[in-house]
């Protein structure tokens, strides 16, 4: 696992906690985070670790490249981010999103950022606007990780924001939330479907990562998560997939039984499979896993696709304890 490689240098790990200060009164910074003001947490520091890599080390892509869907040689089974905004619609390939886990892009003229948590399984998009910060910043990988999961930084502010609940924890804009966008997780054949004429992000160099290739081979199957210190979920596994919608995880066996899941106004559908990004080391060779389509119904009584995020036990219970597992 390319996390393994990095925190062996435990000393990494160490470094990080002493250069945290304990919260207190006044503005507080720490080496290479200059605008980062610490006085300004939501979290208790210490939950927050290193994940190996600095700063960018791993990389955000910030000037995305695409081509036409149609000429594309991804496998069809692989998993895509799907997007569609205003009428324009991209495919965001997790064979990439794995070695740079942030991409900062505009999409039917919103600006966006697509971001792939590996060690959680956690794929989002949020808007890259948020009020007290004018126009649109880009964001970056902090090489922090709190609860496994990884800690963003926005450019304008280096405010550290939480990827799995899209939260500002640290710094300027602490406690302030990002605006999550519907989006999908879904093969590339069942993506190519749905937009034929859409486009699909390729690397900017090929040769930069070994795209296709997993460094996280056989952690579909971990006993437990790596890089996490929390408490794990009771009469749960913490490895199981999850599908989190605002404050509740459904189970797949729970959708799996009727495959089209109805409560209130949400509906939860089955929709094909996808290769696993986390299971063999070549992401096509991967175990199929469920695809789901999340709507609610709005006011005119039509289902709209709403956020959803397909991870793992553990992090839903990590930052949602008192929330709800939905079984049976």
């Amino acid at each position: 696992m390319r996390y393994v490689i990095f925190a062996l240098a435990t000393g990494l790990f160490m470094a990080l906690l002493i250069c945290l200060p304990a919260q207190g009164a006044g503005k507080q910074t720490t080496p290479g985070w200059p605008k980062t003001d610490l006085s300004r947490s939501s979290v208790d520091l210490s939950t927050i670790m290193s994940g190996g890599p600095p700063k960018d080390g791993i990389p955000s892509i910030d000037n995305p490249k695409f081509i036409p869907v149609g000429t594309s040689d991804l496998p069809g089974n692989e998993p895509v981010i799907a997007l569609e905004v205003n009428g324009v619609a991209r495919a965001y390939p997790l064979r990439i999103l794995t070695w740079h886990e942030i991409v900062n892009d505009e999409i039917g003229g919103v600006p966006v950022i697509v971001t792939y948590c590996p060690l959680c399984n956690s794929a989002i998009v949020f808007d890259r606007r948020f009020k007290g910060m004018k126009g649109a910043t880009t964001f970056g990988t902090s090489g922090m990780l709190r609860n496994s999961n990884m800690i963003m930084y926005d450019r304008g502010s280096e405010t550290w924001w939480q990827q799995f609940t899209g939260t500002g924890i640290v710094g300027k804009f602490n406690k302030t939330q990002l605006k999550k966008i519907p989006a999908r997780l879904e093969s590339f054949d069942s993506f190519k479907a749905r937009f034929p004429k859409a486009e699909i992000l390729v690397p900017n160099n090929p040769k930069m990562r070994s795209y296709g290739k997993n460094p996280y081979a056989s952690y579909d199957s971990a006993k437990k998560p790596f890089l996490y210190r929390g408490d794990l979920p009771k009469n749960v596994p913490p490895m199981m997939r999850v599908i989190v919608v605002d404050d509740t995880a459904y189970s797949f066996p729970l959708i799996a039984e009727k495959k089209t899941f109805e409560e209130g106004d949400l509906r939860i559908s089955f929709s094909g499979e996808h290769a696993s990004a986390l299971d063999k080391s070549r992401i096509k060779n991967g175990q199929a896993i469920p695809s789901v389509v999340v709507q609610k119904r709005g006011a005119d009584g039509t289902w709209h696709d709403t956020p959803y995020d397909v991870t793992f036990a553990f992090v839903f219970h990590a930052f949602k304890p008192k929330a709800k597992f939905r079984m049976e």
